[in-house]
């Protein structure tokens, strides 16, 4: 047991976070040098990113700030932690490690708030695509806040010492983890997709917002849209209205369109029927996952009938995109990728799990 600085410290220090957050996003966007020259670590951390891993560009990067930064106002950290018991002064402090995946920008930021606001000791095993930003937005809290100092250690090698663990895998590494840390308090997590069901009366701009959330971050987050249901009436290749305005920003990236042509030509060697905009393919399928630069569909009968089927296959969805009912994970066109801060993976509430300690 020992004293912990005020939850209303650890509150503010992440609101100050996410205000430099936005900034370092208007940076990069404007090109202002005021922000480099104030934050000369942060800045050159966010350039080596770029090189280090080629799917983190620039504006995938101020996508991820300007997220997070929209997230950590001081109100919403409130709004979101008034339902929990974080404010004791006098608490059990866990060492709690942290498996992160690195498939977008500080797709692990969640679990690092969350392990800190409660006043949990964080122990950071990095994913090597994504292991510059997260150190240099961690060096920034501690300048904010001190006493942040001894609650954060990130490690490269094998992790030990530690009380609890989150790890985030594919669904391979997750029965791994599963067996290797059942001795331990855990939340382990697996692949899952978003989803998007359409009910065909979609105008343009809602179909510009779905575009968002199947292309932003290239499709590679767990939460971008996957899948769409459709239907019978609805013509797929309307799809490509979502998509149009992604196409230079896909078209110009080496990576992605090697995954393109490569998947273009399984396709058509295989005689897979499908339709092709000459960035992304379409393809009817009842799977979830689909491959980079792919995105399936599959009509539907009934609304109800959807619904039953998601519930169904809860499991291997993240969030679902439509404007035609509400039920678990539901969210807005455009918005998959702004979660709020009780917007949990895979429906695991990470905070009560760390409270509960």
């Amino acid at each position: 047991m020992i004293e912990l600085f005020t939850i209303d410290a650890r509150i503010r220090a992440f609101a100050k976070l996410g205000n430099i957050m936005g900034l370092a996003a208007d940076s990069i966007s404007s090109g202002d040098t005021g922000f480099a020259r104030e934050f000369p670590a942060l800045n050159k951390a966010l350039e080596r990113a770029v090189y280090h891993n080629p799917w983190f560009t620039l504006p995938n990067i101020a996508f991820a700030l300007n997220a997070w930064s929209d997230a950590l106002t001081e109100q919403s950290l409130r709004e979101w932690l008034k339902n929990y018991k974080v404010d004791s002064l006098y608490s059990r402090v866990s060492r709690v490690a942290v498996i992160m995946a690195g498939n977008i920008p500080l797709v692990g930021f969640h679990d690092f708030l969350c392990v800190l606001i409660k006043g949990h000791r964080f122990i950071g095993k990095l994913s090597s695509d994504d292991n510059v930003i997260l150190p240099a937005i961690a060096d920034v809290l501690t300048r904010i806040e001190p006493g942040f100092m001894p609650m954060i250690r990130f490690t490269d090698g094998k992790i030990t010492d530690f009380d609890a663990i989150i790890a985030t895998g594919s669904n391979n590494t997750a029965r791994y983890f599963e067996y290797y840390f059942a001795k331990y308090p855990h939340i382990i997590r697996r692949n899952r997709n978003g989803v998007a069901v359409l009910s065909g009366n979609e105008n343009e701009e809602e179909l510009l917002k779905l575009g968002a959330d199947i292309c932003s971050y290239f499709g590679l987050g767990c939460r971008n849209v996957s899948k769409v249901f459709i239907p019978e009436d609805f013509k797929p290749e309307k799809l490509f209205t979502a998509i149009e305005p992604y196409k230079d920003i896909l078209g110009m990236h080496n990576k992605y369109m090697n995954n393109y042509s490569y998947h273009r030509s399984v396709f058509l060697l295989n005689s897979i029927p499908h339709l092709d905009n000459g960035v992304f393919i379409l393809t009817e399928s009842t799977q979830y996952s689909s491959p980079i630069p792919v995105l399936y569909y599959e009509f539907y009968n009934t609304i109800e009938s959807v619904k039953e089927k998601l519930g169904k296959d809860e499991e291997y969805i993240q969030c679902i995109a439509n404007k035609v009912f509400t039920i678990k994970n539901t969210v807005r066109f455009g918005e998959t990728q702004h979660p709020g801060l009780g917007d949990y993976a895979d429906g695991i509430d990470t905070l009560k799990f760390l409270i509960e300690l």
